[in-house]
């Protein structure tokens, strides 16, 4: 193995115009992908431009090294990882080069991710068909190399039947292009060795003619092997492009990929079927697909039972899931007549009902049908289908549901005993399997539970794969329907396909590739399934559990925490959502929720060298992590990297010590009352000469950067407000930032209350210091001195909280601390009714008895819209629905929710000189342009103050707290700013 400072390091880094990395940390975060495999590579090349591949192979072929070329890494058998030099595409190779509106084709390069593809697409009303579950992160040299298939391939077909060329780089560097050719190569315009190479696949396409027609199964779901059947003489031309689908980058590299588009389906309409057993749902499926839908999916009851405890999925799921139904089959028709839809909706109903599925009949079966005509519900029900996989991955302990014979394909009419069978060899085992996928095409993903870290239970997957795939065989099946083969299925290919075929394989590998340099041992010459060395958990495996802070107690410990990420990729997603806003921004790995994970378990588990977790380099694998929590909500395994980069930051402050910058940000609430005292004469940076470069050389503050201007009129009441005839009464938290620069919104909320006849306590803590939610100290990494204000804030708490009065507050990540750290810093049981009690200002008027309060006396504004930006916690928290909710109180008053990510702020992140440029990214790439259009008419509102300030640095815009923006509504005083340019 090469190792840093190597002549292959050598010779990359002087060459490659892209990055080029061989450090142990950069390394460990390509050495996994979605499966259970793990094999550190031997560096990684991520290539600015298709010269980079070139070269890199050059220096590959020179030195005697593989190449991995690999896309968003979420290949779930093993694909992707190797003994190699990665060549990561997903950053920079992924232009859309053209599209041919009039011939619905495209051509791509093949980093490009399949639903960026799409949205370039659709304004030409077409889309690229193969609906991949990981579209948000798939891309499609991804899903050429795996022969995706999707949802729709019932419609539409595999990824093999929509690729139309590949101009392919070969192992000795010469360039091709596969594509439609003449079986005489008659017209075959290509350099003498691509000619030569041709004629030569062509002849064994016609030798082998027989054996393929005999030993192939007669499926659309096989992708097992080589598609060799490519070659097979079927009239006057072949596409040889079809031979590379699905090779998994073992025979050449795709530079550029050719796709067949097709017309965007604009009717759609979806029918959720319900059945009482997975039995019976799997027998329907062939009744189903005779009314010719465009998908039939499977979602089995520990989908459903997983998706009602996220978060993210509870309530769509709680509306399209009645009762308690075993199995649902998603039913989809997309026909260009909506009434033609309607139809065969209405078919799907009376097919139900014959074959005895129909609400509330005496005497017949619970089930029935759900019906999804909404555009936007079944967007919603599909995204929780999409996350199925991952939605699975969510069980919490050492047992998870483990991909290894996840893809077998049957003929429909063998589903349900198939299905039936293999569920008597899990058993047979003392283990249950979760099911989900394509019903339609008789492949289901089917993974059992089981622990990889267990050597008894490694054993009882290579025995449930032996008789899962002699059970498939039997049934003239295929073992391989969708996910390729990897490490986990190549070596079945023998018993499959037979001694011939596979031997043919090797033939066809030897030519393309003679001397093995394109990802070895994946479909030819593999490794053992069940080498555990290769394995993400070895049997050596062992996790160092450090001295935690924060509570862990529900993953098992700081470790089972962090091995929650399975590398599903999710966070490498930039649609509609804030995961992850560092990746967004840099498109690096090392910057990505997964990246990190990746980095921490590798430490913990000594696999990155002595002190690792508290080294600068694990330093700079957190540094650019905003603690947005997003993860927390949209990470469909539940990874909190929040709550990690906390634990790990004070690890890490207690090996290094802090910094003067440190104890700036984190002791704020301290000096804060004095400074405030001083008014801006305390703003001594922004008035003195040169007062802006010495913050940065001494403080690290960006002197790009305007600073929160301390306030005389800091907000410094106590005690109680209101009338004593006031009905109900709360506690008002005011937090640092509205306290001692932002008071007026404080102010607003008062007068909010006193228009409700709620009576406000004002509490402080005995000595008269005001209370702290210790938000600045965690962002120090100062999390002992965090607990400190979180257990005072509760003491001082404690008497309203127990009779039951709420704590509100104005800034959502202050607020949200007492329901998030809090519970972590001091325990589940010491904070629940604290963490019961804290809402945010939109959670307390958002209640009905005082909505019907407040909304009488609300007034129109002169502005007749509010574009609103919800802060990244509310997201995390589904609060930001509460917020639009309470300005729609507002007469007149239009709101508008922005698609926006993460502001970038962050808390002092924005404000420091080595974060400033990453911030300023972060906001560009979604939150600024959507504010491009706010015109005099708009005010945007951000209940953030972070994001508050954010808009300002960025716009000229002024944004409001959601208390001013309603207080103005109920005195009708214009003079509060509106947004303006």
């Amino acid at each position: 193995m090469a190792a840093a400072g190597s002549r292959l390091e050598t010779r990359l880094q002087r060459q490659i115009e892209g990055d080029v990395y061989f450090d142990r940390f950069s390394r460990g975060r390509y050495a996994t992908d979605a499966s259970i495999y793990q094999m550190m590579p031997q560096g990684v090349v991520v290539p600015k431009s298709t010269q980079d591949v070139e070269v890199a192979l050059t220096i590959a072929r020179e030195e005697g090294v593989p190449l991995l070329p690999r896309g968003g890494g979420t290949s779930q058998c093993g694909q992707t990882v190797n003994d190699a030099v990665v060549l990561d595409v997903s950053k920079n190779l992924d232009r859309l080069i053209s599209v041919d509106v009039e011939n619905r084709s495209a051509e791509v390069e093949p980093g490009i991710v399949l639903d960026r593809l799409n949205a370039a697409l659709r304004p030409h009303g077409l889309w690229f068909p193969v609906d991949v579950s990981t579209s948000s992160r798939a891309t499609i040299g991804g899903m050429a190399a795996n022969n995706s298939c999707g949802s729709r391939s019932i419609r539409y077909g595999t990824m093999r039947d929509n690729v139309m060329a590949i101009d392919a780089l070969l192992a000795d560097g010469t360039k091709a292009r596969f594509g439609e050719v003449a079986r005489d190569l008659n017209g075959v315009n290509q350099p003498s060795r691509s000619g030569d190479l041709f004629r030569r696949l062509l002849d064994i396409g016609a030798r082998e003619a027989e054996e393929i027609r005999v030993r192939f199964p007669d499926l659309m779901r096989r992708v097992g092997g080589y598609n060799i059947d490519a070659l097979v003489p079927n009239g006057a031309t072949n596409n040889l492009a079809h031979l590379l689908v699905g090779s998994e980058g073992t025979l050449a590299y795709s530079e550029r990929v050719h796709l067949k588009l097709s017309p965007l389906p604009r009717e759609k309409v979806l029918g959720v079927c319900h059945f009482p057993t997975f039995y019976e749902a799997m027998d329907a499926a062939r009744f189903i697909v005779a009314l010719e839908p465009t998908a039939v999916e499977l979602v089995d009851r520990n989908m459903i039972a997983l998706g009602r405890e996220i978060p993210a999925f509870q309530s769509v799921v709680e509306q399209f899931v009645c009762g308690t139904p075993d199995s649902l089959l998603l039913v989809e028709f997309a026909e260009a007549d909506p009434q033609e839809n309607l139809r065969r909706l209405a078919s799907l109903r009376d097919l139900m009902a014959e074959r005895g599925f129909r609400w509330g009949d005496p005497g017949k079966k619970e089930g029935g049908v759900v019906e999804a005509i909404e555009p936007a519900f079944q967007s919603a029900i599909w995204e929780v289908r999409k996350q199925g996989l991952n939605i699975m991955m969510s069980m919490k302990g050492e047992g998870k549901p483990v991909s290894f014979i996840e893809d077998c394909a049957v003929t429909l009419d063998d589903l349900a005993e198939y299905t039936d069978r293999l569920t008597q060899v899990f058993r047979k085992h003392g283990t249950d399997g979760t099911w989900y996928a394509h019903a339609s095409v008789g492949c289901l993903h089917v993974r059992p539970i089981l622990n990889m870290k267990d050597g008894e239970d490694v054993g009882k997957m290579r025995a449930i794969a032996e008789e899962a795939f002699q059970m498939v065989r039997d049934y003239k099946g295929s073992h391989s329907g969708e996910h390729g083969d990897g490490i986990v299925r190549s070596e079945f290919h023998e018993s499959m396909f037979g001694k011939r075929m596979v031997a043919t394989f090797a033939e066809v590998k030897g030519l393309l590739d003679p001397h093995g340099r394109y990802n070895p041992g994946k479909i030819v010459d593999p490794p053992k399934m069940d080498d555990r060395r290769l394995f993400r958990y070895p049997p050596d495996y062992r996790s160092e559990e450090p001295t935690t802070l924060l509570d862990w107690a529900a993953w098992g410990g700081f470790a089972g925490a962090v091995e929650m990420c399975n590398n599903n990729g999710a966070c490498r997603k930039r649609d509609a959502g804030v995961m992850c806003p560092s990746y967004r921004a840099t498109g690096d790995e090392q910057h990505l929720t997964r990246g990190r994970a990746n980095s921490l378990r590798l430490a913990l588990s000594g696999q990155l060298g002595e002190g690792a977790l508290t080294s600068d380099e694990m330093y700079e694998t957190m540094r650019l992590c905003v603690s947005c929590k997003a993860c927390k909500r949209e990470c469909p395994t539940g990874v909190d990297m929040a709550r990690m980069k906390t634990e790990f930051l004070h690890h890490f402050k207690v090996r290094h010590g802090f910094t003067f910058q440190d104890r700036l940000v984190g002791h704020l609430p301290d000096y804060a009352p004095l400074l405030s005292r001083l008014g801006p004469v305390a703003d001594i940076r922004e008035w003195l000469p040169g007062g802006r470069w010495l913050a940065k050389r001494i403080l690290g503050l960006s002197d790009q950067r305007r600073m929160p201007g301390w306030r005389y009129d800091a907000f410094r009441e106590t005690g109680v407000r209101g009338a004593a005839g006031g009905d109900r009464e709360i506690v008002l938290f005011p937090d640092c930032f509205n306290r001692y620069f932002e008071p007026e919104n404080l102010q607003a909320a008062l007068g909010l209350f006193e228009a409700m006849n709620v009576r406000v306590h004002l509490p402080n803590s005995p000595s008269g210091r005001p209370l702290c939610c210790g938000r600045t100290f965690l962002a120090a990494g100062m999390v002992k001195r965090a607990k400190a204000e979180v257990l005072r804030a509760l003491e001082a708490l404690s008497a309203y909280i127990g009779r039951g009065v709420p704590v509100v507050g104005l800034e959502p990540s202050c607020l949200l601390t007492f329901r998030d750290e809090g519970p972590a810093l001091l325990g589940q049981e010491t904070t629940k009714e604290m963490a019961s009690r804290t809402l945010l200002l939109e959670e307390f008027i958002g209640r009905e008895d005082m909505r019907e309060r407040l909304q009488p006396q609300l007034k129109p504004l002169p502005e007749n819209r509010a574009l609103l930006h919800a802060h990244c916690h509310q997201k995390a928290f589904g609060l930001a629905e509460e917020v639009a909710g309470v300005l729609e109180m507002i007469p007149d008053l239009e709101v508008r929710r922005l698609e926006t990510g993460c502001c970038g702020m962050a808390g002092t992140f924005g404000y420091a000189a080595d974060t400033y440029d990453v911030s300023k990214k972060i906001a560009g790439t979604e939150l600024l342009p959507a504010l491009s259009d706010a015109g005099t008419g708009d005010v945007v509102v951000a209940p953030g103050t972070s994001c508050r300030h954010q808009i300002r640095d960025f716009t000229s815009l002024s944004p409001a707290h959601p208390a001013k923006y309603l207080f103005q509504s109920l005195t009708s005083n214009s003079d509060l700013s509106h947004a303006h340019h």
